[in-house]
């Protein structure tokens, strides 16, 4: 058995790991995926069925991610580890999805100990096979089965900012990047899908118990093909709420150019 960087959900015990399980000295236990993660998601926090992306839409992110899209945020996170991630040290990624940026950031870091949660089974699984040598758990960000203290790094990107969490498991003068759309993010998607576009909010968001000590703004422009709008679309908050005649426009599209642009927000843990 080896020790791990997760904690029991029942009992907050630390966990090992072996060649099939999961194990607390509690006597509670959980299987190993084939991909080797664990779900550790107590019956008693899933708000629903099957929480977070179903197995389309992790297949529509990995598709449009593994295209390059998005790489100019990828290679913008990777510097900004580097410059910010205490060396060495393990690292969490909340709301991993299906492991684009967590494999990224972790190459970029050398390899350290890390950790990745999402609600999706479906993108967990994608997350474990990218970085075998990670460890991944189908997880709430609201009830991190970590524990405190144990991390140097939290990602965050585009997902639900846990801070009272994130707080608890780093550790003191650890940092968090936090991930969230700039401006003029997919503004031209917008314009096919809304009768009105809108911009998005650019604010100045201090936080209890962080210090912000670095802020980067990346932008760009890509051309996304017909048959990647759907995949785009589906990874974004807006499919869950566009009217269908919106989305009926951005599927007669033979291609979309749009503005890409990422804001890169970074906190030390006081």
């Amino acid at each position: 058995m080896e020790k791990s960087l997760f904690t029991c959900p029942i009992c907050a015990a630390p966990l090992e790991r072996g060649e099939r399980a999961y194990a607390c000295p509690n006597g509670h236990a959980y299987d190993k995926a084939r991909e080797g993660y664990v779900h550790l998601l107590p019956a008693n926090k899933k708000h629903s069925k099957a929480p977070g992306d179903d197995k389309g839409m992790a297949e529509a992110r990995r598709r449009f991610l593994s295209g390059g899209y998005y790489g100019h945020l990828l290679a913008a996170l990777c510097a900004l580890g580097a410059e910010y991630a205490p060396p060495g040290e393990a690292v969490l990624d909340s709301g991993c999805g299906e492991g684009y940026y967590t494999a990224g950031l972790w190459e970029a870091l050398g390899r350290p100990p890390l950790a990745g949660i999402d609600l999706s089974k479906p993108s967990v699984r994608l997350a474990a096979r990218r970085v075998p040598e990670g460890e991944f758990a189908v997880a709430s960000a609201y009830h991190l089965p970590l524990a405190d203290a144990s991390v140097g790094l939290v990602l965050n990107c585009f997902s639900p900012l846990a801070l009272d969490e994130f707080r608890r498991v780093l550790r003191p003068g650890g940092r968090m990047i936090y991930v969230v759309p700039g401006a003029e993010h997919l503004y031209q998607m917008k314009a096919v899908l809304y009768a009105e576009p809108y911009k998005n909010p650019v604010q100045q968001i201090a936080y209890d118990g962080f210090a912000a000590i670095g802020e980067r703004e990346v932008t760009g422009r890509v051309t996304v093909p017909h048959e990647q709008l759907k995949a785009l679309f589906a990874m974004t908050p807006y499919y869950w709420k566009t009217p269908r005649g919106g989305a009926e426009r951005l599927a007669a599209l033979s291609r979309l150019e749009t503005d890409i642009s990422f804001r890169f927000l970074v906190f030390e843990k006081l």
